[in-house]
């Protein structure tokens, strides 16, 4: 780490030798319960004006979507799949599948992201050894497919495989605890005209160090205390960070190296300094800056960015945070959050997902008649959190006006709604009910869910033909150490 200035960050600019659309692309991720249509995200993004998409996996729904759209896709091999990809013709059978295949299908496939942050710290070096010979591989294979000059290969990196002992950039290389494998990526990269991708995220340096000079995350502050490096005064945490990286690059041999960044942007939800607000005014102020053209200090000229990210995820895991489930500029149901002028959309905001099918307007709550200390609540609510998602539940959250019996009432709903409204979701052994009376807040939102996709659909998992007392009694003891 390279302490509050330039810490664990995420972001990405590039001025790639391949023909690229500058200016911002958007991560799609589907982690979701009840993910939208495909073809419903792919209009939202062309509404909205992204010509870019950044995708975790190949799913099929996802890339026939982006058939014949003109739409630039990356396209992402998992970390766990990296050790398979050590054989060459694993490789081969996978370029096959997920990038020729598509391509002669009228995708645009410009990029494969070999992994996702295999070098972060906290997978104590699980993908050290599979990584590079995964990229190796996949190139090869692009090799002979005849699409090494349409498609390149990258590897999307956490800001923490670079630091500054000092926070001032120019003191920045590679960890030294990867630097020789880092600089055999790079030059790897260098020498098939491959982009660097790196991911920055200013939210996790305030989220992180409580000490961390707050306005130095966004760019229209005027931190107490910039970064002053030789003749350059560095304002905010992006510059410092992309330009740490720079130098790194440049220290090693490579400072022309094309640069990317994978993901950057800020949650709304589940902690404190993930709002509303403060993600506005970062993302605004952060296509300010793409649709500027001025670069950072250390390089000069337009950023190549893919927004982090566009849809809410309600079934990624919330060991990093509660937020990790809300990085999206819109809400699970594709409608936007806020007011955001992305420079690229004909109405100067976002544009939402039309014809959402919802489910009814019923909810479930806590029954009133109900005491909070009857032995049936705690158990009830822990289930229900850990099934559904209550992560806008806590301090300073949205969520964080509610009291005891609206938060169990909140699980309950998630619980229920997640389940598509099941009768059977909305008991929790008879202490629980279904109203018509929506149960919101002026700050807190109980969602009614949208329809599942007919080929996503998530229903009653752990209690299909079984009452919920049934999984309840089973998962007791466990529920109760919890609590």
């Amino acid at each position: 780490m390279m302490g509050w200035p330039c810490g664990c960050l995420k972001l990405v600019s590039w001025l790639c030798l391949v023909g690229f659309v500058s200016g911002i692309g958007a991560n799609w991720g589907t982690q979701a319960s009840h993910p939208l249509p495909p073809g419903t995200v792919v209009q939202m993004l062309r509404d909205n004006g992204f010509q870019k998409v950044k995708l975790f996996d190949p799913e099929d729904g996802t890339m026939s979507a982006l058939s014949n759209t003109g739409i630039q896709v990356m396209v992402g091999i998992p970390n766990e799949m990296l050790a398979d990809l050590g054989s060459t013709k694993a490789a081969e059978n996978w370029v096959s599948k997920n990038v020729s295949s598509y391509i002669k299908d009228g995708v645009d496939i410009r990029y494969v992201a070999v992994g996702n942050e295999p070098f972060l710290q906290t997978y104590n070096g699980s993908f050290l050894h599979t990584t590079f010979p995964a990229l190796q591989n996949i190139q090869g294979a692009l090799t002979q497919a005849g699409l090494s000059s349409q498609v390149k290969v990258t590897v999307p990196l956490n800001a923490d495989v670079y630091e500054s002992s000092t926070g001032k950039p120019s003191d920045g290389n590679f960890r030294s605890d990867i630097l020789d494998l880092m600089v055999s990526i790079v030059k790897y990269l260098s020498d098939n005209a491959a982009p660097l991708t790196v991911n920055i995220y200013p939210f996790i340096s305030l989220y992180n160090d409580p000490n961390f000079p707050i306005d130095f995350a966004f760019f229209d502050g005027t931190p107490a205390s910039p970064v002053v490096d030789g003749s350059i005064t560095y304002t905010n945490v992006f510059d410092a960070n992309h330009d740490t990286l720079l130098w790194a690059l440049q220290k090693n041999g490579f400072g022309n190296l094309a640069v990317i960044v994978g993901e950057i942007g800020w949650p709304t939800d589940g902690n404190m300094y993930a709002n509303i607000q403060y993600a506005q005014r970062f993302n605004q102020g952060f296509m300010k800056r793409i649709a500027s053209g001025q670069g950072t200090p250390m390089r000069q000229g337009p950023i190549d960015a893919y927004m982090f990210s566009f849809i809410d995820e309600d079934q990624k895991s919330i060991l990093p945070g509660n937020f990790e489930r809300h990085w999206g500029i819109f809400y699970y149901d594709g409608q936007p959050k806020y007011q955001l002028n992305i420079q690229t959309s004909k109405s100067g905001t976002l544009v939402g997902a039309k014809n959402v099918k919802y489910l009814d307007k019923k909810w479930c709550v806590f029954k009133p008649s109900v005491n909070l200390d009857d032995s049936r609540v705690a158990p009830a609510a822990s289930y229900a959190c850990g099934k559904a998602d209550c992560t806008s539940l806590g301090y300073n959250t949205s969520c964080g006006d509610l009291d005891a019996r609206g938060n169990i009432s909140y699980a309950f709903n998630s619980y229920y709604q997640m389940n598509d409204q099941d009768d059977r979701a909305c008991n929790f052994q008879g202490i629980a009910t279904t109203t018509d009376r929506d149960p919101s807040t002026s700050k807190c939102k109980f969602e009614i869910m949208i329809e599942p996709d007919s080929a996503a659909s998530w229903r009653l998992a752990a209690v299909r033909g079984q009452g919920y007392g049934l999984v309840f009694f089973a998962l007791l003891p466990f529920l109760l150490v919890l609590l």
